[in-house]
């Protein structure tokens, strides 16, 4: 991989948090001799992006772009969205080079952006850092490809896969490090999922309060018969508020409009939330990675549904024997009906374990 775009991969990372429904784009310019000239990450949705952000620092610095090189980690976009064209801004710099990871997925660039800059005369060359920048950005190419949000379900659970005791006692399975890092992977999400059961029982906020953020995700919930309590915690919290259900009842759903919430009638089978639908709104509504932390019967439902792309499992020390499962579904007649798992990668946290394992296949789009 070319060091300038491991800088602009590092940079991207900065806005993991921040740029969504944006991808996480970094940028840096480098003289023909090897020096930044400057650099950027991209900003809010509406705010200015890498590319940008790095002429500005150039323009700060008060440094010549003759001979320069650009190196990003997506194709600088071709169009009028929020902002004005990136690659319209490259050109009139009068940069030399543009080295791109790779080409970005949605269809209004899709290579638009690789075709102006050359017809400008402006050298292009792709492909390193492509596979990490679309890690970084696997949401973004999930809702541009399928329509849908890349899902990621986080649990925390005893070595021997109980999320709670029988009576529900849960808080707290894991370390102080690893609940932490589980905020950490909230704040980089479009939204998080949960189900009106963890509603009643916990009475949780759901948002993001022990790592830094400059954004709280929205919240989404899966609440067939209107269940919530209008006095939920999770109404506290100053974000976006969508509830998905198959119920009719009119003044309970006035109830919760009432404090803030969209309630989206979305029926499907056996009087239930059809929960596919849900996913396809949530990629209209520009939603890049759905976070998942619910219960064991909304995570039984997604996965039986195969809509779960990834766990984000924390493993503590402990076994606790009878207790509540991580998900419901099944039971299977044969091995060979096991839902398929690559893990991707293993850290420890604390005295616990993480452990993010894919749903194998699920990132061939």
């Amino acid at each position: 991989m070319h060091p300038f775009i491991a800088q602009a991969l590092a940079l991207a990372e900065e806005s993991l948090r921040l740029s969504s429904p944006n991808p996480h784009v970094g940028c840096v310019i480098a003289s023909a001799d090897g020096q930044v000239l400057g650099q950027g990450y991209t900003q809010r949705a509406g705010q200015a992006h890498a590319e940008i952000m790095a002429l500005r620092d150039v323009q700060t610095r008060g440094h010549s772009l003759l001979g320069a090189t650009a190196y990003v980690t997506l194709e600088p976009c071709s169009h009028q969205g929020r902002t004005g064209p990136c690659c319209d801004a490259l050109i009139a710099s009068g940069i030399a080079k543009v080295v791109a990871s790779l080409a970005d997925p949605n269809p209004l660039v899709s290579g638009q952006g690789f075709a102006r800059l050359r017809a400008a005369g402006i050298a292009v060359e792709t492909g390193s850092g492509a596979q990490q920048s679309r890690e970084l950005n696997i949401g973004f190419f999930s809702r541009m490809i399928r329509q849908t949000p890349w899902v990621r379900m986080k649990v925390a659970a005893s070595l021997d896969g109980r999320t709670a005791l029988n009576n529900g006692a849960s808080q707290w399975l894991t370390s102080e490090a690893a609940r932490a890092d589980g905020h950490a992977w909230r704040a980089r999400a479009c939204a998080v999922l949960t189900g009106v059961g963890t509603v009643l029982a916990d009475d949780p906020r759901l948002d993001v309060r022990l790592v830094p953020t400059r954004r709280q995700p929205q919240l989404v919930l899966l609440d067939k018969r209107l269940q919530t309590p209008a006095t939920a915690q999770l109404f506290d919290v100053e974000r976006a508020c969508s509830i998905y259900t198959a119920s009719q009842d009119t003044s309970r759903r006035a109830a919760l409009e009432a404090r803030g919430a969209s309630v989206n009638f979305l029926p499907g089978e056996n009087s239930d939330v059809d929960l596919a639908a849900m996913l396809r709104e949530l990629g209209r509504r520009e939603v890049n990675e759905l976070h998942v932390e619910a219960g064991a019967g909304l995570n039984g439902a997604l996965i039986r549904a195969g809509l779960v792309d990834e766990l984000l499992v924390y493993l503590a020390p402990r076994l606790l024997g009878q207790g509540r499962d991580m998900a419901s579904f099944g039971p299977l007649q044969l091995l060979s009906e096991a839902i398929a798992l690559q893990f991707t990668s293993t850290e420890s946290l604390g005295p616990d374990l993480r452990i993010l394992a894919r749903i194998a296949g699920r990132d061939r789009f």
